[in-house]
């Protein structure tokens, strides 16, 4: 009967290595799956005054209103805006400062800077949005201060929505460029000295070095990285968006995305079924935008595709 049955063999033959694997499928079952249940709230409107399963049934009103009220189309736009962004700038600048910081020699100088790169990404959104708003506080934030004892008039950033677009970009590339720039110092610290000395005795210069010997041999780090940041595009940076933002309705237009809507008409206006149905056209937009990205680049070149 064991032979038979190859998945029963599988687990009596490497019972003991499943039972390791049992604390994990537990966990993501608990976590994971049980909870997708609350998807049926997405086609209700909820009622605190019933049980769980008993409020009316709208079918798609939910989808429906979000859609029409222009609310799902801005919250889309934002999110894979800002993550598009992220990404992009955010990968180019790391490749940038990690080729600058492998061609320095001093090798004190070289570990001082990187820690002082890398550092910020320990600092909490907590700790950053007390930052930010000692800075770009209107009555006494050091921007305003300054202006002040330079004559200036005071400027009310926290009214400004389209100031919000380059500083929530500005405080995410401050806060995660030191990460990513180290794994693209790995990667070239993993490339052949031999190159480089056959390009030198070619007459390379140090820029035809980076463009013809480095660059290319950080595709790889970079396509893998962009992948994996693609897997969660749909997916902000609520902590990075809520700390720095938190309830400022007047700076919603420019700097509100999925998480914060979901987890805002959760909290605040206590409408599951809307909150449920913006997180499910969250999940299966992303989904979809995953497996089309994944194909395309599977056509492309099949080695750089996850699956």
């Amino acid at each position: 009967m064991l032979k038979k049955n190859g998945l029963l063999k599988e687990l009596v033959t490497n019972r003991l290595l499943f039972l390791m694997l049992l604390p994990a499928l537990i966990f993501f079952l608990i976590n994971s799956y049980v909870p997708m249940v609350g998807v049926y709230y997405a086609f209700t409107r909820f009622d605190f005054n019933t049980s769980l399963f008993n409020s009316q049934f709208v079918g798609l009103d939910n989808f429906k209103f979000l859609w029409q009220s222009g609310v799902l189309a801005r919250l889309t736009l934002n999110t894979i805006g800002y993550n598009i962004v992220f990404i992009l700038l955010g990968n180019v600048l790391a490749i940038a400062l990690a080729i600058l910081l492998s061609e320095l020699r001093l090798q004190w100088f070289k570990k001082l800077t990187q820690s002082i790169m890398f550092l910020p990404y320990f600092v909490s959104f907590v700790i950053l949005s007390v930052i930010v708003y000692n800075i770009f506080n209107y009555e006494s934030g050091f921007l305003n201060s300054t202006l002040k004892s330079f004559g200036m008039e005071s400027v009310d950033v926290y009214n400004t929505p389209w100031v919000w677009i380059f500083l929530i970009i500005i405080f995410y590339l401050w806060k995660n460029i030191g990460y990513s720039m180290v794994i693209y110092l790995a990667s070239i610290t993993g490339i052949s000295e031999e190159y480089y000395e056959a390009a030198k005795i070619d007459g390379a210069n140090i820029f035809q070095r980076i463009w013809y010997i480095t660059v290319p041999m950080l595709k790889t780090t970079f396509v893998m990285l962009l992948l994996f940041a693609l897997g969660s595009i749909m997916k902000g940076q609520f902590d990075l968006f809520y700390q720095l933002i938190g309830n400022n309705g007047v700076l919603y237009n420019t700097t509100d995305i999925l998480d914060t809507y979901v987890y805002r008409s959760l909290k605040v206006t206590f409408d599951i079924g809307m909150s449920t149905a913006a997180g499910l056209y969250q999940s299966l937009f992303g989904f979809v935008l995953i497996m089309t990205v994944n194909y395309i680049i599977k056509k492309i070149n099949d080695e750089y595709a996850l699956f």
